[in-house]
């Protein structure tokens, strides 16, 4: 039989995994404590035993996607392919684009971000830099020397933003989400390989 404790971690894990998808389809705005509790399977009540209030829950969630995206990150250096290449291919499909409920948590939140309090515009700082470290890692593997921190910052931020633009475009033009989508893809793979003339790895 669990214990009261076990359960109580059970029941703040649900109620953050919840609250990161909701937060992902709707937005931070868009959902209330009442529906992230409700599709946790617990109550308004069991909420507030957890979190003090939806901020501190919608942190939570923003933590918990951002990890989700750093696995993510490491999954895709598997089968001796670049793990950057791999990434980007999968946060650049229509696949990824879609499925708001799964997909990184910065392009998911990016546009509202700056409408919420200070503590969360930090998590999300260090989360996109998280990232950007990682861009950083690889590109100077590739090309040594060159500036490897700003054309991360940049990569990420194209990435990011690419993603956004091909949501908002999805409905209306899907061509152009597609063209977006591709072009970003493109110039992001060719910025993470290295030149041919370089010493293999």
């Amino acid at each position: 039989m669990r214990s009261s404790k076990e359960k109580s971690a059970e029941n703040r894990a649900s109620l953050v995994r919840a609250a990161s998808k909701l937060i992902r389809e709707r937005g931070i705005d868009g959902v209330g404590v009442a529906e992230i509790s409700k599709e946790a399977g617990l109550t308004h009540g069991a909420l507030y035993a957890h979190f003090r209030s939806k901020e501190e829950l919608a942190m939570a969630a923003l933590s918990f996607g951002l990890e989700q995206t750093r696995v993510r990150l490491e999954e895709h250096g598997r089968d001796g392919m670049p793990g950057l290449a791999r990434f980007v291919d999968h946060f650049l499909s229509a696949d990824c684009r879609d499925d708001y409920a799964g997909a990184c948590p910065i392009s998911a939140s990016a546009s509202e971000i700056g409408r919420q309090d200070r503590a969360i515009s930090l998590r999300f700082s260090a989360g996109y830099l998280d990232m950007v470290r990682t861009f950083e890692r690889e590109l100077e593997a590739a090309q040594p020397g060159n500036d490897a921190h700003g054309r991360a910052l940049t990569l990420v931020a194209t990435l990011v933003g690419a993603q956004a633009v091909a949501r908002g475009a999805a409905k209306g033009d899907p061509a152009l989400s597609e063209r977006v989508l591709s072009a970003a893809r493109k110039v992001i793979g060719e910025s993470i390989v290295a030149p041919a003339d370089s010493p293999a790895r």
